[in-house]
């Protein structure tokens, strides 16, 4: 009778075994291995540079630092703090930045809903989409968008960072492949019981769109917050420069004079603070806002709200 008992005991226990040894295997172990790898491939750059920003000039120029500060200090970002032209160019991106993702959204949007219309809705369509693909494939050109910005006076102004980056082609795509997947019933039933086209757009469209319209949002931020060059041919002053064009041309510039005036010895100049140690630390102060904007919008990535938007 016990013999019996522990084998009704045992047989369960034997199959949930069998059953757990199923699917830790070795092909999935190798694929969680690879993965894990993958990832480690992706963030040593980032968690290195990070530790170069925080280690001293000497170790950083040896080449010892990898995934952990050596000689650790905080001299390159008291060296960035320091300069009051550094905050004053982190607030015209976050000007920039807001400005164009606003406005850029909104022409976005507006431009590719009745793009995204039958042709028989909307006669010019194809024009208007050859228009757009034609000025992605061929841009202006530096010097015609530099005499253009150059004849509305711009130059110098904000909105040379922003009004040439309003309309972005590729975008309007994206959404408008996106809003011609959308099943046609929704259109066809919103018609029969009245809406408008502001009605389809406002209720209908842009809330099963929050994935595109979240991801088009990203593009904008991410290109417009590391955009540099135009901030380099646009600005007439060093203090009308956004951030990334301030970082790539600040230089250490340290006066010996007053260096020596203060006690300090000539020989250890730059002992503490080096051009790798500064620059990994701009590259970490750059890449802080995108790091904390991304994990919000990446949630809508995947959200799947179109499920059951229809039922036959």
């Amino acid at each position: 009778m016990l013999t019996k008992y522990n084998k009704k005991v045992n047989i369960p226990d034997i199959k949930m075994l069998t059953k757990y040894s199923k699917k830790v295997n070795i092909p999935n172990i190798i694929i969680y291995f690879i993965l894990l790898l993958i990832v480690f491939t992706s963030l040593f750059p980032v968690i290195n540079t990070i530790a170069i920003s925080f280690s001293s000039s000497s170790k950083a120029a040896a080449g010892v630092v990898t995934i952990y500060p050596i000689g650790f200090n905080l001299d390159s970002y008291k060296k960035i703090l320091q300069e009051t032209m550094f905050f004053n160019a982190f607030w015209i991106s976050v000007k920039r930045v807001v400005l164009v993702t606003a406005m850029s959204f909104i022409i976005t949007v507006l431009a590719a809903y009745p793009l995204s219309k039958e042709k028989k809705e909307f006669r010019s369509r194809d024009i208007y989409m050859w228009i757009f693909v034609f000025t992605m494939m061929f841009g202006p050109g530096l010097i015609p968008s530099f005499l253009n910005i150059k004849e509305f006076h711009l130059l110098g102004s904000i909105w040379a960072l922003v009004l040439p980056n309003l309309v972005a082609p590729f975008l309007i795509i994206l959404v408008v492949n996106f809003f011609r997947s959308l099943p046609k019933e929704l259109d066809d039933s919103s018609s029969i019981d009245g809406a408008g086209p502001w009605q389809k757009l406002f209720k209908i469209y842009l809330p099963l769109a929050v994935p595109i319209l979240a991801t088009i949002t990203l593009f904008i931020i991410v290109g417009q917050w590391n955009a540099f060059f135009d901030g380099l041919i646009y600005m007439n002053k060093t203090s009308q420069y956004p951030l990334q064009t301030y970082i790539q041309q600040m230089v250490i510039t340290i006066d010996p004079l007053k260096f020596l005036a203060q006690g300090g010895d000539i020989t250890k100049i730059g002992a503490t603070v080096s051009n790798r140690t500064l620059n990994a630390a701009k590259l970490v102060v750059t890449m802080v806002p995108v790091l904390l904007i991304y994990p919000y919008l990446q949630k809508y990535f995947v959200k799947g709200i179109m499920l059951g938007s229809v039922k036959e």
